[in-house]
This record gives structure tokens, sequence and C-alpha cells, in this order.
């Protein structure tokens, strides 16, 4: 074990450290934030939140700084077979790109929307190492070097307890950890002990008011279990079960460092990986983190497609976001999915309260491994998927305006629901 775990370690206990000021923004003399979309009349604050975000592997491979491409599959033996199977496809796709070439279109999306903080799940180690963890069949990697892939898009902050962020053992979190310290990212849900996997981001907004991103994983998405943090081990908030008294561990580590203003945020890596269905026991708890834990906001992925949303008491659900950026194109199997679409989530949050007031999705659509705007029919297809899955989740309605889509429920006020 590398000694930097235990300086990770001590960096992590009781660790809130924010973003470092002037990265995205910075501080006028009033100490306030600048550089962020945040109503200041209102208090409302929008967020980009999307899914799993991949950039190693086949991504990795057309970046400036590729890894070296071994890699352990029972599929292929090479990660720059993911961009020639990608290639039979969609034709060429160029090699040493641009950081910013595998977000695309979603660039100027995010530009025009200015949301206050940009969260993402990332779904790949970020290391050198060369140690894969043994049986895992799957292995993401991206070199540190490429780091910069996640700050063209401005990522405030990265969720880390999933199913891939150990994939390269456990000097490979360190790395991931490192790197993304280094590039001015926050983490969330992955550390060097028990310690820093339960503090959550922060991510400064203006006057006082943050975003806390907690991060866990569930033992449905494939996570292994030996990869739990514990005293003196390094490893990801693994949830066994998603019982009450997970509740209270996680109400705990909202109750001690939310403040009024802040938004809480649960990012979840939990489900498989195709299909609709959303398990009950998935809303319990989500609402039991609304009701009981302080959390405004529950951020679900795993799921290789967009899953439907509820707005549970003026409270956003989402259960599984999709991918956003990865290197499976041109991988046959479940195209009824449509797993080339890709969905931007932008809510927009009353900090005050935590209740969503508006709710943007763009669509997208991966293309040579680069994001683009999804045609008219994929956006109505989307569109009728996300309502009806949506309305089986408490009512909620997607609808199309132009060429975005929003949500549309009921709304509690003082004399009762309104539309």
């Amino acid at each position: 074990m590398r000694c930097a775990l235990a300086q990770l370690a001590c960096a992590s206990v009781g660790a809130w450290a924010a973003k470092p000021a002037g990265e995205r923004g910075s501080i006028d003399p009033g100490g306030c934030r600048s550089g962020h979309e945040v109503t200041a009349e209102t208090g409302q604050v929008t967020l980009f939140l999307c899914g799993d975000v991949m950039t190693g592997r086949g991504i990795d491979q057309i970046l400036p700084t590729p890894s070296s491409p071994e890699i352990y599959e029972s599929y292929l033996t090479s990660a720059a077979q993911y961009v020639e199977v990608a290639e039979r496809v969609s034709g060429p796709i160029p090699r040493s790109v641009d950081f910013r070439y595998v977000w695309g279109d979603a660039l100027p999306l995010l530009q025009a929307a200015e949301p206050a903080a940009r969260i993402a799940n990332l779904e790949t180690a970020v290391t050198t190492s060369d140690e894969h963890w043994p049986g895992k069949g799957i292995n993401y990697r991206m070199h540190p070097a490429n780091v910069p892939v996640l700050t063209a898009a401005g990522i405030d902050a990265c969720a880390l307890a999933n199913n891939h962020v150990l994939d390269w053992g456990h000097d490979g979190l360190t790395d991931t950890l490192e790197a993304l310290q280094k590039a001015g990212i926050g983490t969330a849900g992955a550390g060097a002990d028990a310690a820093g996997v339960f503090a959550p981001a922060v991510i400064d907004l203006d006057c006082g008011r943050r975003v806390l991103l907690f991060a866990l994983g569930h033992v449905s998405s494939g996570i292994p279990g030996a990869w739990a943090a514990a005293p003196g081990r390094p490893g990801v908030w693994l949830l066994e079960d998603l019982s009450a008294a997970a509740v209270d561990r996680l109400a705990e580590r909202v109750r001690a460092g939310k403040r009024p203003g802040d938004i809480a945020v649960a990012s979840i890596h939990w489900g498989g990986n195709w299909g609709y269905d959303v398990p009950e026991e998935f809303r319990r708890f989500a609402h039991r983190l609304l009701d009981d834990a302080g959390i405004d906001l529950v951020h679900g992925h795993s799921s290789h497609h967009p899953l439907g949303m509820e707005v549970y008491r003026g409270r956003l659900i989402l259960y599984g976001c999709g991918d956003f950026i990865n290197d499976y194109e041109g991988i046959r199997g479940h195209e009824a999915f449509r797993g080339d679409l890709r969905v931007m989530y932008l809510p927009r949050i009353e900090s005050a309260t935590g209740r969503l007031t508006q709710m943007t999705l763009h669509l997208l659509q991966s293309h040579r491994f680069r994001l683009r705007r999804a045609g008219d029919g994929d956006l109505d297809w989307m569109q009728a998927v996300l309502d009806r899955e949506s309305r089986r989740l408490g009512g909620t309605r997607v609808v199309r305006e132009g060429a975005a889509l929003q949500l549309r429920w009921e709304r509690q006020s003082a004399t009762g629901v309104s539309g």
C-alpha cells in the first residue's frame, strides 16, 4: 500500500474543503462567488447532472496520452480494439483529440445554461497502475494526464462510489484521488478509509451557499464486497442494504455538515444496466432520504439508459440517468433501449427549501465517441419513453418544448395542488 493513502486519509478526516476559489468563478469583495448561475433574488440554483462518464478504455485511447492498451476481458484484449469496433459502425474516429472533443455539443448547452455546479459519476480509474483487480472481468482505466477531459467540461465534483473506481486496485484508487484533487475536482464516495468515503464533496456557490455531494454505491450495481471502505482500508461507501439504518448513517453525515441554504445531493450507483423497472425498495429508500436524511436531490445511475423520474414532495429523484460518455458504440445488443442517446439533466432548485422549480433535459447522441445533438425523431422517442416511465412513478410528466424536454408535476402550495 502506498504511503500516499495515509496522507489522503489525514486529508479526508473532517475535510470539507471546497473547490479552490477561482477554479470556476472568483470571490468578489463581498465574499460571494461569481461565475455561477444563482438567482440572488429567489435563491434558485441550476445544477448539471449526468450519468456515467466512462473516459477510460477506448475513450482514453483517443485522448492525447493513452494508457497502455492491455485489458483482461473475454471479449477483447486491447482497449484500442474498442475504437476499431466503433469505427466499423460509424466511420473514422480521430486520435489524440482535443480534450473538448468527446463533450461535443454538450459544451455550448452547458455554456448557455450556466449551471452553478456540474456533477458526474466518473466510472473509471484514473491511474498508471498495471495491477488490475483479479477476476473483475472488465477494468476501466484512464491515464492521469488525460484528466483535462473532465476540466474541459468544467466538472466540479465526481461521484466515485461505483463498480469501476477500483478496477486497478488500491494503488489505482490512490492515483484517481490524487489526480482529481490536483485538478481541483471534488470527489465523494471513495477514499483512503471509511472516514474519507463519508465526507462529501463541497462546491461553493455564492454568499455562503453550497452543494454537498454524498456518493454511495449499492451491491445491486455489481460493486464487489471487498471494495467497501473500512477503518484503515481504502474503498467506497458500499450499501449492502437499503435499510432504515443505512438512511440513518447518511442522515448523520448530512446533519454534521449541512447549513441553511445548502443543497445536499445523494448520488447513488444502483441497479442493473438494462430495463425500466424501478424496484419498490429503491423508491422507499429515496423517499426516506428526502423525508428523514436532509437530502434535497437523489442522483441515481448505473443503468445504461435513462429511467423514469419522480418529483416527491417537491424534490427530484433521478432513478437512473443513463450513460453519458463511454466507448460502447458498435457493441451489439439491447438496441431497443437506445443506449446511444444521452441526457443532460438541468434541474433548478430553490436552495432555501431544496424544492425543484424547473427541470430541463437536453438529448444528445454518441457518434464517433463524440456527443452531438439528437434528431427530432430521437427527441420524440425519448419524450415518450420518459413520460411513460415517469408517470408510473408518482405521475411526473415529460413534455417536449422546442428542442428540449421539460418536467411537469403537481406542486403543493398554500392553497392546495397546482400544475
